[in-house]
């Protein structure tokens, strides 16, 4: 019995480290879940991107994320529980109102309570701007602020869309996120 779990142990250890090496993953030790049945059937070369694509994704959903609550929570802030109704241009709340509509038509459970998160991303930058003199004592420069959304917005395309970013826009993706932070400092 000790021979057999030291023969284990060193034929786990020499997997993992030929899963390092070659950069696989050989999907040892995931539960058998009916969910992911069809997962290892798809092209290997596509997991490897998904799981390369998903740490540039998991980046801009906290980015993403943190934007609207900031906004959210500075126009609550300054204009009262009502700011959706006052502070949000027509056109973004009527956009708005049809989205969460086509949801609730589809049968599907909403993505969110709150108006901010059916906005696009472009609308989320509208909607800042619209309200500069809300917000500027949160960003240094009007001019830079819209920049900066106008290439996040560019970059969100193919994370959004599941198709793998170049190597120089990896990077563009991280400066783009440092200036982003520099903006608010």
């Amino acid at each position: 019995m000790k021979l057999f779990g030291m023969s284990q142990s060193l034929l786990e250890r020499d997997l993992d480290r030929i899963e390092q090496e070659l950069g696989i993953d050989l999907q040892r030790g995931k539960a058998d879940d009916k969910d992911e049945q069809y997962y290892p059937q798809l092209p290997h070369a596509l997991r490897v991107e998904a799981a390369q694509m998903g740490e540039h994704y998991e980046l801009f959903y906290c980015l993403e994320r943190s934007i609207r609550n900031l906004v959210a929570e500075a126009l609550k802030a300054q204009h009262g529980d009502t700011w959706w109704n006052t502070r949000v241009p027509e056109k973004i709340r009527n956009n708005v109102a049809e989205n969460m509509r086509r949801e609730l038509d589809s049968g599907v459970t909403l993505r969110s309570e709150s108006e901010i998160d059916f906005t696009t991303f472009g609308e989320l930058g509208e909607i800042v701007r619209s309200n500069w003199a809300s917000v500027d004592a949160l960003f240094s420069s009007e001019k830079a602020f819209t920049k900066i959304m106008t290439n996040l917005n560019i970059l969100r395309g193919p994370i959004a869309h599941c198709c793998p970013l170049s190597e120089d826009e990896i990077v563009r993706l991280r400066l783009s996120v440092r200036d982003w932070f520099r903006l608010m400092e």
